[in-house]
C-alpha cells in the first residue's frame, strides 16, 4: 500500500484551482487579491444567510475554502440585518477595494462560483437575500446617489439607520408589487393558484431577507 508524504496536497490543488478560476474571472494575475475578494464574497454572503443555508453552501466548497468560509463565523449572530450599506462596507474592507468597485468584483465572483457550484445552488442562496444586495452580488453597480443613500460614501454618520429604514420601505414596496402582479387576473382568465402561490413565496422571501417577517423554520425549531 502506498502512502502519500503530502496528504493535504490534493486539497491544496483543488483550492488553488478554484482560486485561479476566480482570478481569471476578475481578469487578474494577482492571486493575493483574488483570495481577498473571494474571502469577501464568502463572508458577506455567509453573514446574511441562516445556519442551514450556510451548511448547504459550504458543502459545495473545497475543503480548504470551507475553512475560509467558517473563519470567524458565529452562528448565533446570523443572519445579520444590515442593509446595503453594511454589505458594501464589509465587502470593500475585506477585499481591500473601493465601495464603488464592489458590484463589479462581486458579480465576477458570482459568475465563477455559479459554474463551480451544483446547478441551482446559487439561486437557493440568493432567494433569502435583500433585493439590492442580490443585485450587487449579480454585478449591479451603485451610482453616486445610491452610494449616498446607502451611507457608504462616508458623508452621513447616521447612514446605517437611514439605510436600514430605506431598505425596509423598498422591500415592502417590492413585495407588494410582486403580490399585485401575481394576484392580477384578467376577466377572461381563470384563477391561477400556482401563479399566486409563487408570487406569495417570492414576496415572503423578500420580507424574510429584511427581517420583516419571522423565519417559520427557525420558530418551529425553537
Amino acid at each position: 500500500m502506498s502512502h502519500s508524504t503530502e496528504p493535504y496536497a490534493p486539497a491544496v490543488q483543488v483550492a488553488h484551482r478554484w482560486l485561479k478560476a476566480v482570478a481569471d474571472g476578475l481578469d487578474t494575475d494577482d492571486l493575493a487579491f483574488a483570495n481577498r475578494a473571494l474571502r469577501a464574497w464568502l463572508h458577506t454572503v455567509r453573514d446574511r444567510i441562516g445556519v442551514a443555508a450556510s451548511a448547504h453552501l459550504s458543502a459545495q466548497l473545497p475543503e480548504i475554502l470551507r475553512g475560509v468560509y467558517y473563519e470567524g463565523w458565529v452562528p448565533a449572530h446570523v443572519p445579520v440585518r444590515h442593509g446595503l450599506a453594511g454589505f458594501v462596507d464589509q465587502f470593500a474592507r475585506t477585499a481591500g477595494i473601493d465601495p464603488e468597485e464592489v458590484g463589479l468584483v462581486a458579480g465576477s465572483i458570482t459568475a465563477v462560483l455559479s459554474d463551480l457550484f451544483s446547478p441551482g445552488q446559487m439561486n437557493r442562496v440568493f432567494a433569502v437575500l435583500p433585493m439590492r444586495v442580490y443585485g450587487v452580488l449579480c454585478g449591479a453597480r451603485l451610482d453616486a446617489d445610491e452610494m449616498s443613500t446607502a451611507g457608504v460614501d462616508g458623508s452621513d454618520p447616521g447612514g446605517d439607520t437611514l439605510s436600514a429604514l430605506h431598505e425596509r420601505v423598498r422591500a415592502l414596496g417590492d413585495a407588494i408589487a410582486i403580490l399585485a402582479q401575481g394576484l392580477e387576473q384578467l376577466p377572461t382568465e381563470g384563477v391561477d393558484n400556482a401563479r399566486a402561490a409563487a408570487a406569495a413565496q417570492q414576496a415572503h422571501r423578500i420580507l424574510l431577507g429584511e427581517g420583516l417577517v419571522p423565519d417559520i423554520g427557525v420558530a418551529a425549531r425553537a
